[in-house]
């Protein structure tokens, strides 16, 4: 760590994007207690599935000395699994005030108590011989699930320089897909995926949580939130040096200053507010489709059907879990490889481009699946298919849409824009899970091209949208909006840029106050 820091100097020295270890430590730390989590239990569920059914019926047998018969297991077994939405939803309903009133970090802290008292519930149900342990404990995971997915893409977006705001960004979907792997490692036969470890599974959920709780205490609050909501100037200009691992950070001051200046008049937003703003209807509308997009586009379908291709490529039951890591290990590959491009491709190809190949090997897919008979070389084309879209989801479509919330939207507002797209998050992920069943046994193989469809929906308006936001400040991004709608606001805009040039001697008043770490003008 010590030879980091004048590698990091080195690097702002020469005009490269400033990574402070403080910024990575509070990235990581923040993602591994929030968006790990949600990764490990999208997939945690799935090895235990026979073991927790048997404890089910033994649990019924035990209370009312009969038989659970198989269609009251799979209700209970379907609100197990899906329950972790509507909690989900509960969670991204709860958002705004508890961010608004905490901050973004201590959101992130108070969140771990959900985690860990769903942690024990689920962890010790077996011992307690209770079934509604389990149900209960995968609703308060899912409250814990959507809090972390909105108040994690908002901490980490106003903690960023806006020349890494999307490498940093992506640090979401990377922990997430390395959650989904860790759950599918874990629930392995030589690990926790037997009948009397399978609680286990459950327990180890304690382990993030706790190592959150340990260090972002010692990391600072968002230094906007400090700013603009709390107007406590040292600790925004605390927050800022530490984050920036520099002593002069009064460029970062002034571009927070800017969007103050710029949304003076705009009041905390809520949802219903933000929805009838005019000047950020299309905002609002992105934001919508990319999340609706991120759940329907199809993704929950690869993983419907990935063991049946494996077998029908020939592959004996006992080696699918350990093939099925490789889906796991390709999707971290790609969110990693997506963070590292993301500032020099930008959002829109990535996203775009994302959507597009999915369209390409869903249409392939649905052709091997449907021909599959007439050669086994088109199983294994089968293979290919799913791992190139799973692939293709995390380059772009699997993280992307938490960034552009947190780029599209002021201090004010951006609470509510993240609720907006939690709510459209989780009600689009429990409407997969309700209705994916009947879409399959309805279109069979052909399931797969209702997915493209959604996906070339999404594609084709965000070509037409979507402004590219790489690098850029709130200002730019509403004027690439504002163009787009031929709005009168682009030249409100640009007389607010021509405004800042006649009130230089203000801004040089307000910042020299910055230094004596005093507030001499209200910041609205």
């Amino acid at each position: 760590m010590a030879n980091l820091v004048p590698l990091l100097q080195s690097g702002r020295k020469a005009g490269k994007p400033e990574w402070s270890a403080k910024l990575i430590v509070a990235a990581l730390a923040g993602a591994f207690g929030s968006s790990f989590l949600y990764g490990y239990n999208l997939s945690v569920v799935n090895a235990p599935t026979v073991f927790i059914k048997t404890f089910y019926n033994e649990t019924w047998e035990r209370r009312y000395n009969e038989t659970i018969t198989e269609d009251t297991v799979t209700l209970l077994w379907t609100v197990s699994v899906s329950i972790f939405a509507i909690g989900g939803l509960v969670g991204a309903l709860i958002v705004t005030p508890a961010v608004k009133y905490f901050g973004r970090k201590r959101t992130l802290l108070l969140n771990n108590v959900f985690a860990i008292v769903a942690a024990l519930l689920m962890a010790f149900s077996r011992l307690a011989g209770s079934l509604e342990m389990i149900i209960l404990g995968r609703f308060i995971m899912g409250i814990d699930g959507g809090i972390s997915l909105s108040a994690l893409p908002m901490y980490l977006s106003e903690i960023s320089p806006k020349q890494i705001r999307g490498s940093l960004g992506q640090i979401t979907a990377i922990l997430i897909c390395v959650g989904v792997f860790t759950g599918q490692v874990l629930g392995l036969p030589e690990i926790f995926g037997k009948e009397s470890l399978w609680p286990y599974l459950f327990g180890v959920i304690v382990v993030p949580s706790v190592i959150q709780v340990v260090i972002l205490p010692f990391l600072p609050e968002s230094p906007r939130y400090l700013l603009l909501e709390k107007q406590d100037t040292k600790a925004a200009e605390k927050a800022f040096q530490a984050f920036r691992g520099k002593s002069d950070v009064s460029c970062e001051v002034e571009e927070v200053l800017e969007e103050s200046r710029l949304q003076r008049n705009v009041q905390a937003a809520s949802i219903l507010q933000l929805l009838c703003d005019s000047s950020k209807r299309w905002q609002v509308l992105t934001v919508i489709v990319t999340m609706a997009c991120y759940q329907l586009c199809g993704l929950n379908a690869i993983w419907f059907y990935t063991n049946d291709i494996f077998k029908g490529a020939g592959l004996s039951p006992e080696m699918i879990p350990y093939i099925t890591l490789s889906t796991g290990g390709v999707e971290i590959l790609a969110a990693v490889f997506s963070g590292l491009v993301i500032e020099r491709l930008g959002r829109r190809l990535l996203l775009i481009g994302g959507f597009g190949l999915m369209i390409l090997f869903f249409v392939i897919l649905t052709i091997c699946m449907t021909l599959q008979d007439r050669g086994e070389w088109l199983s294994h084309l089968s293979i290919f298919c799913i791992l190139a879209i799973i692939a293709s989801f995390c380059i772009g479509p699997g993280g992307i849409p938490f960034v552009l919330t947190g780029e599209f939207f002021p201090q004010a507002q951006r609470p509510a824009a993240f609720m907006i797209a939690g709510i459209v998050n989780w009600l689009s992920n429990f409407a997969v899970g309700l209705l994916f069943p009947f879409i399959q046994r309805g279109l069979q193989t052909y399931c797969f091209l209702v997915f493209a469809a959604v996906c070339l929906a999404g594609a084709t308006y965000l070509f037409f949208v979507l402004p590219e936001t790489k690098n850029k400040t709130l200002l730019e991004i509403n004027q690439a909006f504002a163009k787009k709608k031929g709005h009168s606001e682009v030249r409100e805009m640009d007389q607010f840029a021509e405004t800042r040039k006649s009130s230089g001697e203000q801004e040089r008043h307000f910042t020299s106050t910055l230094e004596n770490g005093e507030i001499k003008a209200r910041i609205c």
